[in-house]
């Protein structure tokens, strides 16, 4: 049996974040800019995880594990596969699977704890080379809620779908997570759109101390589950945003939703703590005429730029804060 290598993408919310966790709608994409690798090799027996980088418990002085910290945080890549593994082999409990062993190698470079999904892009990429190498199969949005329960079930991290159903799909999404629809059939409504009709956004990002998803969502779904009235109002207006910007995508009208991007962040500021730092790196985008909001849970932006001279001046005025810019080139793979 050969090598098995997959591959998965960071996320970026283009509308409707955070509501895909609170029954409301949203639009993302992936794009390979950075990526999550995860090679499978067979061996005769046993398991076998092979830890990377962010798994690092040796350190050379204080300094450079508290730097290592910073950078990565406390929890690396090895609980996400293994829980991978542990998903998967309940799930698939009722298949006859062969049983050489395996060993698992991963990497990635999608920038840590700043809102792109890179959890997810590992256990995505994880699940993806056991289903090619037992030869098992599910439905997209049944795969992408087997993603989800990996940290939601097996780890207790609070997270939403709206990664693993973009993850899974590789290519532009829009997602309704419908009260009704998500309690009668287990997942949501979801439509895959165009790249093509998908132009001049940019994403920046610095590499700082940025809270983690679950740090966002728990305060959240406290308060959501609570029903207060600022909270779910600020969810339903999130959803009727994605709606409109669906819309407008639909009617090749990309254009005109920059002030929409803007709104959602404003949206999101009225019910979540916002750093300083994440809301300077807002004001500075709007200040060259870009849209802006998070990505996902913060610490990275998307927006819009009218053209290379404003994309141009974005670059250099980020550039003077430490902040990276970038074009994502989005995914859209055929096979989808």
């Amino acid at each position: 049996m050969k090598e098995i290598i997959s591959y998965s993408y960071p996320r970026a919310a283009v509308i409707g974040n955070p509501s895909d966790g609170f029954y409301g709608k949203t639009i993302a994409f992936v794009f390979d800019n950075y990526r999550a690798e995860v090679t499978l090799s067979p061996i005769p027996s046993g398991i076998h995880i092979q830890p990377a980088t962010i798994d690092k418990v040796s350190y050379s002085s204080p300094k450079q594990m508290v730097d290592h910290l910073n950078q990565y945080g406390y929890y690396g890549g090895i609980r996400l596969i293994k829980a991978t593994v542990k998903k998967f082999y309940e799930k698939f409990d009722h298949v006859d699977l062969h049983k050489q062993g395996f060993e698992l190698r991963y990497q990635s470079n999608i920038p840590v704890r700043v809102g792109m999904a890179g959890s997810s892009a590992i256990i995505t990429a994880t699940m993806k080379a056991l289903m090619s190498y037992y030869d098992v199969s599910l439905d997209k949005p049944l795969l992408a809620n087997l993603i989800l329960s990996v940290e939601t079930e097996e780890l207790g991290i609070p997270a939403g779908l709206q990664d693993r159903v973009a993850q899974v799909y590789e290519c532009p999404v829009f997602m309704s997570f419908d009260r009704e629809l998500m309690q009668n059939q287990g997942y949501g409504e979801y439509r895959k759109m165009n790249k093509s009709d998908f132009s001049k956004f940019y994403i920046a990002y610095a590499q700082s101390s940025a809270e983690g998803s679950e740090v966002v969502h728990n305060n959240l779904r406290q308060r959501f589950d609570k029903q207060e009235i600022q909270v779910v109002s600020a969810m339903e207006e999130l959803a009727e945003l994605t709606q409109e910007v669906y819309g407008l995508v639909s009617r090749k009208m990309i254009a005109d939703i920059g002030e929409k991007m803007n709104r959602n962040f404003d949206i999101r500021a009225r019910i979540c703590r916002i750093a300083v730092s994440q809301k300077r790196m807002i004001e500075l985008a709007r200040s060259c005429g870009a849209s802006a909001k998070f990505t996902g849970s913060g610490g990275a932006i998307i927006g819009r730029y009218k053209d290379d001279y404003m994309f141009d001046n974005l670059v250099e005025l980020m550039k003077k804060h430490n902040i990276i810019v970038i074009k994502p080139n989005i995914v859209e793979h055929v096979n989808t």
